[in-house]
């Protein structure tokens, strides 16, 4: 290879890169509205639908298990929000954010566990229709979305942290966890920064299973109804995402010195 083509193949991967982190970051700036489609896309899924076994007790339990799957991911990002502090791990989608380096609890045996919670959310709600080709294609979806929003935050890191940012990277796995790699959190646990940081998580859980819910119905039964559990699960959801919304927004009771 004479040095001509080394020039050309190292400025078409300079380019390559570029471009990779321009559309992650344009993926990041929009990443709490566009995976809202997917809702559009899995509700078109449920012309299909019919209940599980062909028996609404066994879809109920399938319903139960889908979300437990997804509060799998709501708890995964709440342990990790729990132990962060101010400047990191946030919903900011203006630009790139980062004051300090998170290393220890969760962040040293995975680089990215947010987006690790967002994937458990996802696979519970997309396993709801037991359709297993909607929920491969939701995963493939998912993989090249935030992999670009991780090589955008990647590049982020690199550039102001250096050395010390490669060094944590290159023991660290990006979204396999290690737990042979856990070091204690250098904060403690703050349920306060949770409720204010998350609460509009468990919302989108309940209001996506809701919505599929009241499509099932829609399908099998030929009219929008739902059973009392589900009334329930909508009011108090309703009610707790409202009580902290007011909390974050017209107090002070949430906030936490550092986070």
């Amino acid at each position: 290879m004479n040095d001509t083509q080394s020039v050309f193949i190292r400025d078409n991967s300079m380019a390559l890169q570029e471009e990779l982190e321009q559309s992650g970051n344009w993926l990041f700036k929009h990443r709490s509205n566009l995976p809202l489609l997917m809702i559009g896309v899995i509700v078109m899924c449920m012309r299909n639908f019919h209940y599980l076994g062909q028996s609404e007790t066994i879809d109920e339990y399938w319903e139960a298990l889908c979300f437990f799957i997804s509060f799998i991911g709501l708890g995964i990002r709440a342990f990790t929000i729990g132990h962060t502090p101010k400047g990191t791990s946030g919903r900011n989608t203006k630009e790139q954010i980062a004051e300090t380096l998170n290393k220890s609890g969760i962040y040293s045996v995975v680089r990215h566990p947010l987006y690790l919670g967002n994937y458990f959310i996802w696979l519970g709600i997309s396993l709801f229709p037991h359709q297993w080709e909607l929920t491969i294609i939701c995963i493939l979806v998912f993989w090249i979305y935030y992999e670009r929003i991780m090589f955008a935050e990647e590049a982020f890191l690199r550039r102001k942290f250096g050395k010390n940012y490669e060094d944590w990277a290159s023991e660290t796995p990006a979204f396999i966890p290690n737990f042979k790699l856990w070091k204690r959190p250098d904060l403690e646990f703050s349920i306060k920064n949770v409720l204010k940081r998350e609460y509009n998580g468990l919302f989108v859980i309940i209001i996506s299973m809701a919505a599929l819910e009241l499509t099932g119905n829609l399908f099998v039964h030929g009219r929008l109804e739902f059973g009392l559990l589900w009334r329930i699960i909508l009011v108090l959801g309703f009610i707790v995402w409202a009580a902290l919304r007011i909390l974050k927004k017209k107090t002070l009771l949430l906030n936490v010195d550092g986070r």
